[in-house]
């Protein structure tokens, strides 16, 4: 794969990229340049993680070294509480992994860094004192904003919690942090103030954020609006036939499921997406390309049942290598969350 090549791959299904010049400076003079995507350790993760798993797979193979943060000091300033922190940590330390493995992806070539083992250093702490005196109260909260359930009152530790997300590209040692685009206003943070402490301005990579089954973000604080890693294939079912699909209208969490997962998935492994209905219903039909399923929906010859049975069928294959481990992460899960 050549630099442009690679350039191509990483840009593929991004929504924003900041620092595109420098970016494609850095496929083509870093042999090994390196990635990292933190997801805090709060909620219980949900299919939604995939979007972000595939990309990760994209900086893979475009010859990134991929780090994967597992925040857990930036889930308790996201709420979790302080007693659980270690339990949910240890569900996500192993439940992620299984989530490579389901899209075909080695996690030997991944690095996976629990957050408290380098930000309870000396260094990091008085960095973190540094931006504090640096980034005012209004900014860091107009940063978190998208991210940090901060409520009405919110808490000291949610603005500190984007303080921290901008030392930690320096502290993880990468030329590029990836998230989603609801980052943006971090990923703005910390593009300003890191140099203003002696460290280099990062390039910051964003993917859209996939509805959820209401109209809303999928998130594990929205209930209803999300399909649990933990859900058997008959609740997957359920909950993907109460979910909003007007037909003809393709602004929905199903077709973004379908757009931002199942149609790269599908491109990858050079397989085609196949909706199995009755003949009387037109017959089975195959889509290569995302674009010719949601012509056939907004021209009502795709049915919102039909749309449904096939994102039902394709999570659940996607879930396969978490059932197989399902005993074991169900421990871990009730011990989280329960």
């Amino acid at each position: 794969m050549n630099s442009n090549e690679k350039f191509e791959l990483i840009k593929r299904n991004t929504i924003e990229i900041l620092g595109l010049e420098d970016l494609q400076k850095l496929i083509e003079g870093k042999k090994k340049p390196s990635v990292y995507l933190g997801t805090a350790i709060t909620g219980s993760p949900h299919v939604a993680y995939f979007l972000w798993v595939n990309k990760l797979a994209d900086f893979a193979k475009a010859g990134f070294k991929v780090k994967i943060l597992l925040a857990d000091l930036h889930g308790a300033l996201d709420n979790t509480p302080w007693d659980v922190l270690e339990k949910r940590y240890k569900y996500y330390e192993a439940v992620i992994p299984l989530l490579f493995e389901s899209l075909g992806v080695s996690t030997k070539s991944l690095e996976f860094v629990k957050g408290s083992s380098f930000q309870m250093s000396k260094d990091y702490f008085y960095d973190l004192l540094k931006l504090s005196t640096l980034v005012s109260v209004h900014d860091s909260n107009k940063a978190a904003s998208e991210v940090v359930k901060l409520g009405d009152n919110p808490k000291l530790g949610g603005l500190i919690y984007p303080l921290m997300q901008a030392l930690d590209e320096e502290y993880l040692g990468v030329d590029v942090q990836y998230g989603g685009n609801d980052q943006r206003k971090i990923f703005v943070l910390a593009g300003e103030n890191l140099p203003k402490i002696g460290y280099k301005k990062r390039v910051h990579v964003m993917t859209p954020i996939v509805p959820g089954l209401i109209g809303k973000k999928m998130s594990s604080s929205i209930p209803g609006s999300k399909i649990d890693l933990m859900d058997d294939e008959e609740s997957v079912k359920k909950k993907i036939n109460n979910a909003d699909c007007v037909e003809g209208n393709a602004d929905n969490g199903l077709m973004a499921f379908m757009r931002n997962v199942v149609f790269v998935v599908k491109k990858d492994i050079k397989e085609e997406v196949i909706v199995e209905r009755p003949v009387k219903f037109g017959g089975t039909v195959h889509y290569k390309s995302y674009d010719q399923m949601e012509k056939d929906f907004v021209e009502k010859k795709l049915h919102p049942m039909d749309l449904k049975n096939t994102v039902a069928r394709e999570i659940n294959s996607l879930l396969l290598p978490i059932r197989k481990n399902r005993e074991k992460l169900l421990k871990l899960w009730k011990n989280a969350y329960s």
